[in-house]
């Protein structure tokens, strides 16, 4: 079978929600035409929307690989990256005690990657109000908001901090006063 016969076959299974079947198919158009970079792009994907994100990986480097200037290429294997370190900083976080310095690393090159990445956002915003970093906390619960206004976690959250963060002013201003003579 040709791989545009295999990729046909890979959407006809995405249609009835067969994601398994789809990528299956989709690695034997790239076993038919292992050249053509949108067959692993096209794989990527699927992989990724399976949350097979160690072989959406794979297949994001195989696409872009064979074609450097393709900006969804790079954007896609982007988001699948930073979805990856997410994966990693979360692991961090269960650990006990949590390695907060290392998740918080993980996490600041996640946003990089990926903007739009809700959940790294809200995580780091979590993350730093635990540590008392109140203004780097705000920034990112206010981002996580942006990208998701409903998401009532990250409202709660945002106001939070910025409720910490006046009492923390507040504090800090009282004490700088100087008495009067």
């Amino acid at each position: 079978m040709d791989g545009e016969s295999c990729i046909k076959k890979g959407y006809e299974f995405i249609l009835n929600s067969d994601f398994e079947q789809a990528i299956y198919w989709f690695e034997r158009a790239i076993e038919a035409e292992p050249e053509n970079s949108f067959y692993y792009h096209t794989c990527a994907v699927s992989c990724a929307r399976s949350g097979k994100w160690a072989k959406a990986k794979q297949h994001a480097e195989a696409a872009l690989k064979l074609d450097p200037e393709h900006t969804e290429y790079i954007y896609h294997l982007q988001v699948v990256e930073a979805k990856l370190l997410l994966a990693d900083a979360d692991l961090l976080l269960a650990k006990v005690p949590p390695k907060l310095v290392e998740a918080a690393e993980l996490l600041e090159q996640a946003v990089l990657l990926d903007p739009l990445s809700f959940d790294a956002f809200y995580t780091l915003g979590v993350l730093y109000a635990s540590q008392n970093l109140y203004d780097k906390a705000a920034v990112n619960a206010r981002e996580a908001m942006r990208l998701d206004p409903g998401h009532s976690a990250a409202r709660r959250l945002f106001a939070d901090v910025n409720r910490k963060r006046r009492m923390l002013r507040i504090r800090i201003n009282a004490t700088k006063r100087k008495r009067n003579r």
